[in-house]
């Protein structure tokens, strides 16, 4: 059972509770992943001490990816700290990739030795994973064996699971048998395409993979499967809500008598207690409870706010809402109201106007704006339309791009800029020694790279090259002068690899000094939390243990954070919910043609995006797509209907 962790370096928080669910497996909901990772880690410690006490070896099955990583972290820090021994522990991992070889980048051997074995005193030859050098034909006896291995040892005592984004469990891919055993696997495409920022492209990403099959992950006495993030919250409440089903491999832990599913509250927001929590358990009608339910009412009865009725709130489960409110007349219009008062073309504030219901101030009527972008794009991306009013509305904007991007330049595009400066140079006799040689190197290195061959320092400083001066077209594009166009270039993302080193002082230090620097009336920062461990994430961290320090480090009124306001904004891929904006501006047809030739200005991003996960499309067709829904979705609600809308959320702090 998951229990309280003897030790942490904040305070545990528990999962949240409710006293009904819809759920068909027991489901373990924390405020984040960090806290769900602790709880989970604690359970194993648990287990691999109780085994020991026993005097009995202590059978555990492995998953890889970004989800368990918390949990493997937790686990070395309680061998080093706590004195837990892993000597009587025996691991069985559940997948590999088909070929491979082990100190590849992408080995799941390599992953598990950098992110648990190396760091633990688990004996060599106690951790088993999949062999990815065997030839075809020996695969077949391999997976017999592996299965084999794991009853000989009694069987597993404990599975860690993650969850594909198609519900795939190791890599059992939908159609997968419930009886399935290890085996080789035919990898789906939407896995390999999430699969390919590993691999720096799809071509280069793996088609088949080794697996444990359904049947040998059931056979496990208990089971836990992890799953963070927004965007795993469609196929998280399938699998627990939804029927047992080859198309979902993660609804077979439906069957299993001792199954438990520890998610993250964006990983849960599709689920029936988290969507609509008034059909589950009483709940407190306050505002933000009353516009979410409104607005999910109009929604799913597809009628406008102000033409909902009575009988909709008593016939769809929200009639405490009137008993509390009143009459269905009044909540709508106060609802509409609110919904109303976020819409503004006026980002920065408008001057000379009451700003009672709007949702910036009108002072000053000129504003400091830091927009941060996490990568050198997301500021086009993702309110592209909103920087270019804030410009033409006469404030002083300024862009923070956090990360170099690097990574995210296919290396023909750094090939072609590489030999252009060398070419040019021997053209016109130029003798810059220095920027030469980083330029041949680069060259030289991408000739004779291979797929699990890191970013040397070189061809990194010519991919940055590419990515910020694409940055400054944009900023030249929308309005603003280049020296407002501020490269902070994080040390956590500069590692090389698509794993980044974790949130350091250095990074809150930089962030603070361009803060300091600025001293903004507005900032704008990505909350696209759908990936805990993402960049988008620790950028945001970074952003906001930031602004607290500044608050807090002078309380008095002169301090210039007091008159700052944080604004959050999107990514590419998913939106806020219509109850939670509190900032829409709209587009014209001419604004959005307009934000797609800023985005263009990332040729490097263009044509063959390097990390383009499952959605095939260029950003701004996704960045289109997003906010021509944002804007159907206002209109849906009865409001007034506008050709495309960004939105934004206030962090108050």
């Amino acid at each position: 059972m998951i229990a309280e962790p003897a030790h942490t370096d904040a305070p545990f928080s528990g999962p949240l509770q409710s006293a009904i669910t819809y759920e068909k497996i027991p489901t373990n909901i924390y405020a984040d992943a960090k806290a769900a990772s602790r709880a989970v880690a604690h359970e194993i410690a648990d287990l691999i001490r109780q085994r020991q006490g026993e005097g009995k070896p202590c059978i555990l099955g492995l998953a890889t990816g970004s989800s368990p990583k918390t949990v493997y972290a937790e686990l070395i820090r309680m061998h080093r700290e706590e004195g837990l021994s892993f000597r009587n522990v025996v691991s069985f991992n559940l997948d590999e990739y088909f070929p491979m070889e082990p100190d590849s980048l992408q080995s799941y051997w390599r992953f598990m030795r950098e992110q648990l074995f190396d760091h633990v005193d688990i004996p060599a030859g106690n951790y088993h994973v999949p062999d990815g050098t065997l030839s075809p034909d020996q695969v077949a006896a391999f997976a017999k064996q592996y299965d084999q291995q794991i009853a000989d040892a009694g069987g597993l005592d404990f599975q860690l699971l993650g969850i594909g984004g198609n519900g795939h469990i190791g890599f059992n891919e939908p159609g997968s048998l419930i009886n399935s055993h290890t085996r080789l696997m035919m990898l789906d495409h939407s896995t390999r395409a999430a699969a390919s920022v590993d691999f720096g492209g799809l071509p280069r990403t793996p088609r088949k993979a080794i697996t444990m099959g359904v049947a040998s992950i059931l056979a496990a006495k208990r089971v836990v499967l992890l799953a963070w993030g927004e965007r795993k919250a469609p196929v998280i409440a399938s699998a627990v809500e939804g029927t047992v089903t080859e198309t979902n491999p993660a609804s077979y832990l439906q069957t299993h008598p001792n199954a438990l599913f520890v998610i993250d509250e964006a990983a849960a927001s599709d689920l029936t207690r988290m969507r609509t929590p008034w059909l589950v358990d009483s709940v407190t009608w306050d505002n933000a409870m009353k516009k979410k339910a409104v607005t999910y009412l109009s929604m799913t009865l597809q009628k406008p706010i102000l033409k909902l009725t009575d009988r909709d709130y008593n016939d769809n489960g929200v009639s405490d809402l009137l008993a509390q409110y009143g009459q269905a007349y009044d909540i709508n219009i106060d609802v509409f109201n609110q919904l109303q008062h976020t819409i503004t073309g006026w980002p920065g504030g408008k001057p000379n106007a009451d700003d009672t219901n709007r949702p910036e101030r009108a002072l000053p009527e000129r504003k400091r704006v830091l927009i941060f972008s996490p990568h050198p794009d997301d500021d086009i991306i993702s309110m592209g339309g909103t920087f270019q009013r804030l410009v033409d509305q006469g404030h002083d904007v300024h862009v923070g791009y956090q990360t170099s991007g690097n990574i995210a330049v296919a290396d023909d595009e750094a090939l072609r800029f590489a030999d252009f400066v060398v070419d040019f140079n021997k053209q016109f006799g130029i003798d810059s020694p220095g920027a030469t040689h980083i330029f041949q190197d680069a060259a030289a290195f991408l000739r004779t790279k291979k797929d699990s061959d890191r970013d040397i320092d070189e061809l990194r400083y010519v991919k940055g090259v590419i990515r910020r001066g694409e940055a400054k077209s944009t900023c030249r594009f929308v309005g603003i002068p280049v020296e407002n166009a501020h490269f902070m270039n994080l040390p956590f993302y500069e590692t090389g690899k698509v794993e980044k080193k974790p949130l350091g002082e250095a990074d809150i230090q930089i962030t603070m000094e361009l803060i300091e620097k600025i001293k903004p009336h507005q900032i704008y920062a990505a909350g696209d939390l759908a990936d805990p461990h993402g960049t988008h994430k620790v950028c945001l961290d970074a952003i906001l243990e930031a602004v607290k320090r500044l608050r807090r480090a002078d309380p008095t009124p002169a301090n210039f954070m007091n008159d700052c306001w944080v604004w959050l904004y999107r990514g590419a891929w998913a939106e806020w919910d219509i109850h939670e904006i509190e900032m829409a501006v709209p587009m014209s047809p001419d604004q959005v043609m307009k934000k797609r030739l800023g985005i263009f200005k990332h040729q490097s991003q263009k044509d063959g995006v390097v990390y383009q996960g499952t959605d095939a499309r260029e950003f701004w067709q996704r960045a289109e797509e997003r906010n021509r829904t944002t804007a159907s979705r206002y209109n849906r609600l009865g409001l007034a209907e506008y050709e495309a809308m960004e939105a934004f959320v206030r962090w108050k702090g």
